[in-house]
């Protein structure tokens, strides 16, 4: 989850190094650091809190000259946030500079060892154990750093993107990953690391990506690369296709507003992607033969955060549409049952990075028991999407607040389209009605610039109203019960009020006991056959002094009697009314974090993509 940089070339590496970080820090925010190798040797400076400390401390990297060097933004994880935990780690005798990404799960082995051989430590880091073990073997077997670099990566446990510098090899920077994402790029004889392609896309477009157990060399002469055996192996380089600007704020205050404000056409290309001329499903962009989904009896999906709430939408869609049973399954829970696979199976698994820990892990796992796989991703080149026997790419573009918005629409298309097409294959809807409902989806784009547009200032003045209530619950039933989970989540994570989703049948259940006067209660009402049943647990919490807040798409006149707010949405199919519902709560939650003068795109304990367990 924290951010990785590094460089080699002929320009000052301080103020490239700061400058990727900057665009890495939605990765981690707990501190900052960077070590040059210079005229004297490694200079290192660190900072506790925000990367802009770092940058006023090397008046922005000016300070320290030399032309290659690592970087880092830190989520915490071994140790809190302070100076001494921060990266960049040195070994104990100086050899070693190193910076890290990911959890090192035998650490205390390692760590004993290591003291028994008279090293000792500074930090609660994990890193710095592993940076002294790589000088462990450095010093033991004076090989050079590929073999010392190969028997740390045999030894340790966990996952891992490492970028290394040693006093012995001063124009060389090296990396290694294992199950953590690493990129590297070329220009102009000049090289480039990191662990996303937003830090490096504004210096070249050419990239590697280095895959697991892999060791990678950058020097004035380009990159080579290694296997874990240490042998030389070829790599092909692509090319990414990406607009510089789409990592900055392009004029609005905050990444996430920019990003709502993207999601009519993170919409309309992920859409347009899978569809042929004449409007039906190009099952080839799926990756999905007709037969292959004709022959599918069962369906699982595991996710994590606003995917597993977008998986839970796609299941009611895909049930409904197509008769086939799906279970949806929060990653981190799929990947330590032992699941009897139903035969004819297909796992889907949905994450915007495409190297979210867990979902890598049920991948993975469904893999070994021979369940063919589909990932629905956003990042082209990432671990999921390159291990996956099938690839449905959302088109969101670079997605940097930390608070999805737009990756989270373009993944409930990929499930409307993946419903659609298993729905026909099954021969449980008609030609005619496909088309139909194409048609609605690719209403769906102008329909949410139509939300936007007619809701904002109202839910501006809204949040700026409720930015100082405790807490608040979120109902519906459904469908609406899953937007429900998406909205809640929005407001908790990055306003930091206690928020939670509830099936509205489940009320009665314990949670109507938590409300009480002024309690704000957010219905969303978008399916018809379960509007009556809905309002009846709206009476039930008003009746007890709940303030009621309704997404609405029926304009039903019990409704607008029963609410004190009310938000309209445009009518579309029921299957697809996540689409719309879900934007209103989105703008909601992002004036409430506005109001409250928090920082909308880093909430507190964040990171953007979840790299470890």
């Amino acid at each position: 989850m924290c951010g990785i940089v590094g460089f080699v070339g002929h320009h000052q590496a301080a103020p490239i190094l700061l400058d990727g970080l900057s665009k890495l820090e939605y990765r981690g925010y707990d501190s900052a650091g960077i070590a040059i190798y210079g005229d004297n040797g490694v200079e290192i400076e660190k900072v506790k809190g925000r990367l802009q400390g770092l940058i006023d401390k090397t008046d922005n990297g000016r300070t320290m000259p030399g032309t290659l060097g690592i970087g880092h933004t830190r989520w915490a994880t071994h140790g809190e946030p302070t100076e001494d935990n921060a990266h960049p780690h040195i070994s104990y005798h100086e050899e070693v500079v190193g910076v890290h990404n990911g959890i090192i799960e035998n650490y205390l082995e390692l760590k004993g060892k290591l003291l028994r051989h008279g090293y000792q430590f500074y930090s609660e880091t994990d890193t710095e154990i592993a940076i002294n073990l790589i000088e462990y073997y450095l010093d033991k077997y004076k090989m050079g750093p590929i073999h010392a670099i190969a028997h740390a990566m045999v030894r340790i446990r966990g996952s891992y993107a490492l970028a290394i510098m040693f006093k012995s090899e001063p124009g060389k920077v090296y990396a290694a990953r294992k199950d953590s994402p690493l990129i590297l790029g070329l220009k102009d004889g000049e090289s480039y690391i990191a662990s996303d392609v937003p830090a490096i896309i504004k210096y070249t477009s050419d990239v590697y990506y280095i895959d697991n157990t892999e060791i990678a060399c950058c020097d004035k002469n380009g990159v080579s690369f290694y296997n874990i055996d240490e042998e030389r192996i070829d790599k092909d380089i692509v090319h990414v296709d990406m607009d510089p600007k789409a990592a900055e704020k392009g004029g609005y205050p905050h990444f996430m507003l920019r990003e709502i404000y993207e999601e009519p056409k993170a919409v309309e290309d992920t859409l347009n992607s899978a569809l042929n001329e004449d409007g039906s499903i190009r099952l080839e962009t799926i990756g999905l033969t007709k037969e292959q989904l004709k022959g599918l009896d069962n369906i699982y999906i595991a996710a994590c955060g606003s995917a597993y709430h977008a998986g839970v939408v796609g299941q009611y869609v895909i049930e409904d549409l197509a008769g086939v049973p799906v279970r949806i399954e929060l990653a981190s829970e799929f990947r330590y049952r032992k699941l009897p696979y139903a035969s004819n199976s297909l796992l889907i698994v949905v994450s915007q990075s495409g190297e979210t820990a867990d979902t890598l892990a049920a991948l993975r796992l469904a893999k070994e028991a021979g369940i063919p796989t589909l990932a629905i991703v956003n990042v082209l080149g990432s671990s999921i999407a390159r291990e996956a026997d099938h690839v449905f790419y959302t088109l969101a573009g670079p997605e940097i607040a930390v608070a999805t918005t737009k990756a989270y629409s373009a993944q409930l298309i990929c499930l409307y389209l993946f419903a659609l097409a298993l729905a026909s294959a099954k021969g449980k809807i008609e030609e005619k009605k496909a088309k139909e409902y194409i048609d609605m989806l690719k209403a769906l784009p102008s329909q949410i610039e139509e939300t936007l547009k007619k809701n904002k200032t109202f839910l501006n003045r809204l949040a700026n109203r409720r930015a100082n209530m405790p807490y608040s619950f979120f109902i519906g039933r459904g469908i609406d019960y899953a937007v429900g989970l998406e909205g809640s989540l929005k407001l908790k994570e990055i306003s930091y009020i206690h928020s939670e989703a509830y099936a509205a049948g489940e009320l009665k259940h314990g949670t109507i006991s938590l409300i009480e006067g002024d309690t704000l209660v957010v219905s969303i009402l978008t399916q018809p056959e379960l509007l009556e049943k809905t309002l009846s647990n709206m009476k039930e919490v008003q009746s007890r002094g709940a303030t009621l807040l309704s997404i609405d798409m029926s304009n039903h006149p019990i409704v607008r009697a029963t609410s004190k707010f009310l938000v309209s949405i445009p009518k579309t199919d029921p299957h697809f009314s996540a689409s719309l519902s879900v934007i209103p709560l989105q703008l909601f939650a992002y004036f409430v974090s506005v109001a409250k003068g928090l920082d909308v795109d880093k909430p507190r304990n964040l990171a953007k993509s979840v790299t470890v367990e």
